[in-house]
């Protein structure tokens, strides 16, 4: 005589069901996760080196020749004419600040009062704007695209003949603009420095 045992232990084809089912809800929200932050972190990085770019860039360049004004055969000031470099953004010659370097001194520049002064040298020690020019009449300090300003550097102190000296602008955003220039041999009234 055969006994039958009756084994409860069993598993059954509704329960084999319910849990492959909660381990593919479990997979595809965890997937759901790791692409969520795959892409978030892809993003990120996008904007890292956006940022990065625009920050590292220069958004000026020197237009034209920098001219020295001289007296007494040393140079006195600069004048600097600047326009926005390909893909450069504007820039608020309000908030520039400007920067006066040489063998022995390291100054940085204040803004002369008035701001804007028509076709004049700046004063030892300031700077700035002696001329702006742009097609569509705009007076303000924002350089924007197709525009160029002129600025004044009145330098702190006189530079000798083959004195060097570094004028640094400095945007809000974007790298400083370094200038670095040597006064020449013989210093006349006006000299374009190379």
């Amino acid at each position: 005589m055969s006994k039958f045992v009756r084994n409860e232990d069993a598993f059954t084809g509704l329960e084999a069901a319910i849990v492959l089912i909660a381990f593919v809800v479990v997979a595809a929200v965890f997937s759901y996760v790791v692409l969520g932050a795959g892409f978030f972190t892809t993003q990120k990085s996008q904007e890292v080196v956006h940022t990065s770019v625009s920050q590292t860039s220069s958004s000026m360049e020197v237009v034209g020749d920098v001219i020295g004004v001289g007296a007494a055969n040393k140079l006195t000031s600069a004048t600097i004419t600047l326009g926005l470099s390909a893909g450069g953004g504007t820039v608020d010659f309000e908030k520039l600040v400007v920067t006066f370097s040489n063998k022995t001194t390291v100054q940085t520049l204040t803004q002369a009062d008035p701001f804007y002064d028509e076709d004049a040298d700046a004063a030892e020690g300031e700077w700035s704007i002696s001329k702006r020019m742009n097609t569509d009449g705009d007076t303000g300090n924002l350089l924007e695209a197709r525009e160029q300003f002129t600025i004044s550097a009145g330098f702190p102190g006189a530079i000798d003949p083959n004195g060097e000296f570094t004028i640094e602008v400095k945007p809000v955003v974007g790298s400083s603009l370094a200038i670095v220039r040597t006064a020449p041999e013989q210093i006349d009234a006006i000299n374009r420095l190379f």
